[in-house]
């Protein structure tokens, strides 16, 4: 039962579970919510939503730190689980002039023939026919993102799909281009 002001610690039918403060028998106050997912939102409620500072920790250690207003983010900021920091002013990651890792921008490239293949290292195995996006394994049959443990994450949409084959590292290698005539004569065209 709850009460008209104080404490509750809820779990809700949905898995969500609030922590914190109540008045009038609402959300109001200083509050941790845990989604089902595992995102949490630690900050301020009022009248049952977000409201004043607060900030969304995801599971995969990102987090969105925000003032709050009614539910809607007034202000805020994302941070990637490796600590860049996303500005929509300022934007020079990955932007098609400098493809460089963020990792790369903070500790230089490796030397030649140790390439870096994706933020995080060491890369992880990725099974073949499947992809690696970044949380997690695709496999397109299945059209699911696993993460690197085999939990499932999500199910991918026709664009999130199309997205990957076109963009995602690959479990395995393919020929991707022609023969270039200057570095291999065509041998058909020689005579003895």
């Amino acid at each position: 039962m709850t009460t008209s002001t104080g404490h509750i610690n809820k779990t809700y039918w949905t898995s969500s579970n609030y922590d914190g403060e109540i008045r009038n028998e609402r959300l109001e106050g200083n509050a941790k919510f845990t989604f089902p997912s595992g995102t949490t939102y630690l900050g301020d409620f009022k009248d049952g939503e977000f409201h004043g500072h607060g900030i969304l920790h995801y599971s995969n250690g990102a987090k969105y730190e925000a003032i709050w207003e009614k539910g809607v983010a007034q202000q805020g900021q994302y941070t990637f689980p490796d600590g860049l920091t996303f500005d929509a002013n300022d934007w020079k990651y990955c932007d098609g002039y400098d493809r460089r890792f963020y990792t790369e921008t903070l500790h230089d490239l490796k030397p030649a023939g140790r390439s870096q293949l994706k933020d995080n290292e060491p890369s992880q195995v990725i099974p073949l026919d499947c992809y690696d996006v970044g949380d997690g394994i695709y496999n397109p049959t299945s059209r699911i993102v696993t993460n690197y443990n085999g939990e499932f994450v999500r199910n991918a949409d026709d664009d999130e799909h199309q997205w990957i084959i076109r963009t995602c590292r690959k479990g395995w290698d393919e020929h991707v281009g022609g023969q270039n005539s200057r570095l291999k004569p065509d041998m058909s065209k020689l005579k003895n």
